[in-house]
C-alpha cells in the first residue's frame, strides 16, 4: 500500500514539474516577441512601479479657461466705439478665441491692439445661399461664426461662447460654472431676454446671443457638421438666435437656462437690476452701449473698468445679494458685493429686497403688463421704503490678506425726511459704507451670506459677511 502510493506521488511530482518547466520554457521564448507585438497582452510587469508614468485623461481634469474658445460678433464700423467692452475682460495670452468683422479693418484701425481680441474676417456666404436667398443676409452670417470658430480652436476646446463685440463676460465665473457640467454631453446654455416682449417676438425657448450662447464640444460639432443645411432650412427666419436654436433643437437638444447670462434688453438706469441680482454667478453682460452708464459721473467705458475692478478681485461674490440689520436703528442694509449698497429706515424682508427696483424701462413695451421677465418693485418717495443709494468707491485687500474690503460712498442725498414709523432714525448723515469679506473664493451659492453690522457712526458704517449658520433666519 505505501508502495503504491509512493509511486503515485512521485509520478504527479514528474507531471507538475514537467509542466512548470515546460511553461517557464514558453515565457522565455514567447516574451521578446509579446513583448514587441502587443504589450498589453502581459499580466506580469517587472517594472517597478515609479517607472511607471501616471497618465491623467485630459477629459478628467477640471474645465479652465484654455478649454473655453470666444467667438464675438462685430463690425468694422462698431469697432471703434466698442472696443474698449471687450478688452475691458479680455486676457492677451490667456483666453482664446477672435471677433470676427464683416470685412478687413481700415488702416485707421491698425496695427490691431494687442490687448483686444485678434480678429478674423467673416466667410463669404454667396455660395451657400445661391439658390436659397435669406431674408437678412447680416443673421446666418452671425450663426456663421459658430463654425468659423470651431474651425480654429477645436483643438482641446470643450465650449464655444458667442457673444457680440459690446458683451462683456466674467471669465473666471464662467470657467467655475461650466466646470460643474460634463462637456461631453450635449448642452446649450443661455437665458432669456428681460423683457416679455422680446421674447413673445422671437422664442421663450432661445438664448439671446448678446448675453451669450455657450455650446459644448459634442454639440458645436453636430452643429457645425449640418451648418449649411440648417442656414438654408432656416434662411427666411428673421433672427440670428432663433436660427440657431431652432437648428439646435433639430440635433434634439433644448435650452438649458441660466440666470448669470444677462441679455439686458432694458433702456435707462440699470442700477435698480444689478443691486438686485438674482442668486447665481455674473456670467455675461450685454448692450451696455443702450443704456446709461452703471456708476454715477462715469462714462460707459470707465464705468466698465470701474466694475472690473471689483471682479478682479472676487468675481464669485460680484454683484450677489447680502442682507443684514441694524436693529437699535431698525434699519435693512443691502449689499450688491462689487457694486452698490443701500440702507433703508424700516425692517424688510429678504424677499422684498430681493426685487429690483424699477429704475429701468423694458426694451420695447407690450400694449399692457407684465413687462418683464422678474418681479421687480415701484420707485417709491416714501421715506419708509426709498433707500439711500451708496456705490461702489473702492476694493483692496486687507493688511492679513485674508479679507477683501470694498468701500460704497453716497451717491446723493435722498431729499426726504426720516421714517417715522421706525423711529425717526435718519441715514442722511451716512456717507461712505465699508464691506469686509473673506478672500477665500466662494464656489457653493446654494445659500447667501450673512453678515454683521460692526458699526454705525454719524459718518460711516462697517459691515462684515460671513457664512450663515445652520438655523439662522435672515429676518
Amino acid at each position: 500500500m505505501a508502495s503504491q502510493f509512493s509511486k503515485d506521488f512521485f509520478s504527479a511530482t514528474i507531471f507538475w514539474k514537467t509542466l512548470l518547466a515546460l511553461g517557464l520554457f514558453l515565457y522565455l521564448i514567447l516574451v521578446p516577441f509579446l513583448n514587441t507585438q502587443n504589450p498589453s497582452l502581459f499580466l506580469i510587469k517587472w517594472a517597478s512601479p515609479s517607472s511607471q508614468p501616471s497618465i491623467i485623461s485630459p477629459s478628467n481634469t477640471r474645465t479652465n479657461l484654455s478649454h473655453i474658445s470666444f467667438g464675438l460678433m462685430g463690425s468694422v464700423k462698431t469697432w471703434p466705439h466698442r472696443r474698449g467692452y471687450l478688452e475691458s475682460w479680455w486676457r492677451p495670452n490667456k483666453t482664446r478665441g477672435y471677433v470676427y468683422l464683416d470685412r478687413p479693418p481700415t488702416p485707421d484701425l491698425l496695427p490691431w491692439p494687442q490687448t483686444a481680441p485678434p480678429y478674423r474676417v467673416v466667410d463669404n456666404l454667396s455660395e451657400i445661399f445661391r439658390q436659397t436667398k435669406p431674408r437678412f443676409e447680416l443673421m446666418p452670417r452671425m450663426v456663421h461664426g459658430i463654425l468659423e470658430l470651431f474651425r480654429e480652436e477645436h483643438e482641446d476646446m470643450r465650449w464655444i461662447v458667442m457673444g457680440d463685440d459690446d458683451s462683456i463676460f466674467f471669465v473666471d465665473n464662467i470657467v467655475d460654472v461650466l466646470a460643474e457640467y460634463d462637456h461631453t454631453k450635449y448642452y446649450y446654455l443661455g437665458w432669456h431676454s428681460e423683457s416679455v416682449i422680446s421674447n413673445y417676438w422671437f422664442s421663450f425657448n432661445q438664448a439671446f446671443g448678446g448675453g451669450g450662447i455657450v455650446l459644448s464640444y459634442p454639440l458645436a460639432k453636430a452643429l457645425v457638421r449640418d451648418m449649411d443645411g440648417c442656414l438654408i432650412r432656416y434662411a427666411q427666419s428673421s433672427s440670428a438666435d432663433l436660427i440657431t436654436m431652432t437648428c439646435i433643437a433639430d440635433i434634439g437638444v433644448n435650452l438649458t437656462p441660466h440666470k448669470g447670462i444677462h441679455q439686458v434688453d432694458l433702456h435707462g438706469d440699470f442700477s435698480g437690476y444689478l443691486s438686485a441680482h438674482p442668486k447665481v454667478p455674473l456670467m455675461t453682460f450685454h448692450h451696455f452701449d443702450a443704456m446709461d452708464p452703471i456708476f454715477p459721473n462715469m462714462d460707459r467705458f470707465e464705468s466698465t473698468r470701474h466694475l472690473m475692478k471689483a471682479a478682479d478681485a472676487d468675481q464669485s461674490r460680484l454683484l450677489q445679494q447680502t442682507i443684514c440689520y441694524h436693529r437699535q436703528t431698525n434699519w435693512s442694509f443691502s449689499v450688491a458685493w462689487g457694486y452698490s449698497a443701500q440702507i433703508y429706515e424700516n425692517i424688510f424682508p429678504r424677499s422684498y429686497l430681493q426685487m429690483p427696483i424699477e429704475t429701468f424701462g423694458p426694451w420695447a413695451k407690450g400694449p399692457k403688463p407684465p413687462f418683464y421677465m422678474f418681479n421687480t418693485r415701484p420707485r417709491s418717495g416714501n421715506p419708509c421704503e426709498a433707500p439711500h443709494f451708496f456705490f461702489l468707491e473702492s476694493v483692496y485687500k486687507s493688511v492679513k490678506g485674508d479679507e477683501i474690503v470694498t468701500s460704497y460712498i453716497r451717491a446723493r442725498p435722498r431729499g426726504l425726511p426720516a421714517c417715522s414709523s421706525s423711529g425717526n432714525h435718519s441715514a442722511d448723515s451716512i456717507s461712505r459704507i465699508r464691506v469686509f469679506s473673506p478672500a477665500k473664493k466662494r464656489l457653493q451659492i446654494d445659500r447667501c451670506e450673512c453678515c454683521d453690522i460692526l458699526r454705525v457712526d454719524n459718518v460711516k458704517a462697517e459691515v462684515k459677511f460671513r457664512e450663515c449658520k445652520i438655523d439662522e433666519i435672515i429676518a
